[in-house]
């Protein structure tokens, strides 16, 4: 009973880390857990040689589960969907955990990123998986292979182009590799009853099916799919649907993480269901060893960013296409920054070495983690974060030192914020108190409408509309409020 109790532990980290993935901490041993995951050969993956793993998950418009069966008519209502195959990748994120399983982080790439794929040129990189899927099924149906066998080949070749249009993109090489449909974000949010999101206006918006009212709600079934599907009438379109994504999937984090999950026999058998039914994962992936290494991984050590764009309004060569422009250079940057360790990013910057804790005195939903967020992109060490009244009016940060040079340089990226002295607060830890009268960044007053942008070395690593965010981690004061 200790070793299923051990393996149940170690496969929420999992689930954690890559939400969709692998929700295999419900199976009742480890066998189980093999077996039934569906599993993928001959992709040709690294081995995690860098010191680190590094995932690509990827969210398919599949109407088949990971077996390959046709969802039924319910299923396609679910999904607003009709019966017709395809195979465009609408959600991407590359994961990395370090061996250590200490943090882990996923970064998006926008389904539209306009990027070179191999054997195809310029495309979208949501296309790399189904344009060659269909090119080299083609071909093998016209060689004399029959239809299944070609069928295999192309996706086989479709899944090997995307990984390796990412890793050229990024500069990462790929250890693993994850896939699920569409039905998994509806399984897996029913399992855990439901995923707490928050809106900043109300929605209605009829191609996604998203209707929703401002603030914080409880999503389940098709509503949660409508609610990371919508890219209409969004200030930032498909970017705002990443946010989306994001906030949703560390919402889920902590979700199972919660005791309720943990404990409830019923919860855990529909998520073993949900992920057997929706998760596909290449063969060489030692699932159970690789989550002994996550046993101690916390929420707030689980983060969600997005790659740097020039523009989200660019277009393709001929002009046909409406594209996210991306400077692949940039975005290698960009990524080797963001998958840096905790550890080495304090050694980048003064901020990094001081601990920062954020507490929401006032009534704005999710301000102390938004704020926490915005901190931890600028390179300070995430402290705590909390909710609790407070006798201030005016939003105020406490040091050891009203003179320290930390506090004074946290006080301008806030917005000019008074700093108090308090010889009680260790020297190198910062608090910050945030009243309903700030209106720096991350305040619902911010005039950039940004959750955060990433810096290095104290610039903005894209300054553009749209540009890369600090990252969305899976514990925080309650569900970030998003557009």
């Amino acid at each position: 009973m200790r070793e299923r109790h051990n393996v149940s532990r170690m496969l929420v980290a999992l689930l954690s880390v890559t939400v969709l993935v692998c929700t295999g901490y419900a199976w009742h041993s480890i066998s189980d857990l093999r077996e039934s995951v569906t599993q993928l050969s001959g992709l040709g993956l690294g081995g995690g040689g860098d010191g680190a793993t590094d995932i690509l998950l990827v969210g398919t418009d599949s109407r088949t589960d990971a077996k390959g069966n046709p969802l039924d008519a319910k299923e396609l209502r679910w999904l607003r969907s009709a019966d017709d195959v395809a195979t465009n990748t609408d959600t991407i994120l590359l994961i990395r955990i370090p061996n250590d399983g200490s943090s882990a982080t996923a970064i998006s790439i926008p389904r539209d990123s306009y990027v070179d794929v191999p054997g195809i040129g310029m495309s979208k990189i949501n296309a790399a998986y189904g344009a060659t899927r269909e090119h080299v099924r083609r071909e093998a149906v016209e060689s004399g292979k029959p239809e299944k066998e070609a069928e295999d080949d192309g996706t086989k070749a479709g899944r090997k182009a995307l990984i390796d249009t990412v890793s050229n993109l990024t500069g990462v090489r790929v250890d693993h590799y994850a896939e699920v449909g569409l039905l998994g974000f509806v399984l897996l949010t029913n399992a855990v009853g439901g995923v707490d999101v928050c809106l900043k206006n109300p929605v209605s918006e009829p191609l996604s099916g998203a209707r929703f009212r401002a603030g914080k709600q409880t999503l389940t079934g098709p509503k949660a799919l409508s609610f990371v599907r919508q890219r209409h009438d969004l200030p930032r379109g498909d970017l705002d649907r990443i946010t989306r994504q994001q906030v949703f999937m560390a919402s889920l984090a902590q979700k199972v993480l919660s005791a309720k999950t943990l404990t409830s026999p019923s919860k855990v058998s529909e998520l073993q269901r949900a992920a057997a039914r929706s998760i596909v994962i290449d063969d060489g992936w030692d699932i159970v060893r690789f989550v002994q290494q996550l046993k101690d991984l916390s929420g707030g050590n689980i983060k969600f960013s997005t790659i740097p764009v020039i523009t989200e309004h660019g277009w393709s060569e001929d002009g046909r296409q409406s594209v996210v422009q991306v400077d692949p250079a940039q975005v290698k940057k960009a990524t080797e920054n963001l998958l840096k360790s905790d550890k080495d990013k304090s050694k980048d910057a003064e901020r990094g070495d001081y601990i920062v804790d954020v507490t929401n005195g006032g009534t704005v939903d999710g301000l102390a983690s938004n704020v926490s967020n915005i901190l931890s992109g600028k390179g300070y060490q995430r402290g705590k974060t909390a909710t609790a009244g407070t006798n201030d009016l005016d939003s105020v940060i406490v040091a050891h030192s009203k003179d320290d040079a930390g506090a004074r340089k946290l006080a301008k990226d806030l917005g000019g914020l008074t700093v108090r002295e308090d010889k009680s607060v260790p020297e190198k830890q910062l608090r910050v108190i945030l009243t309903n009268s700030y209106a720096g960044p991350g305040s619902p007053a911010d005039p950039t409408n940004e959750i955060a942008q990433t810096q290095q070395n104290g610039e903005d690593v894209n300054s553009a509309p749209g540009g890369n965010r600090s990252p969305i981690t899976a514990e925080s004061d309650g569900p970030m409020c998003v557009n």
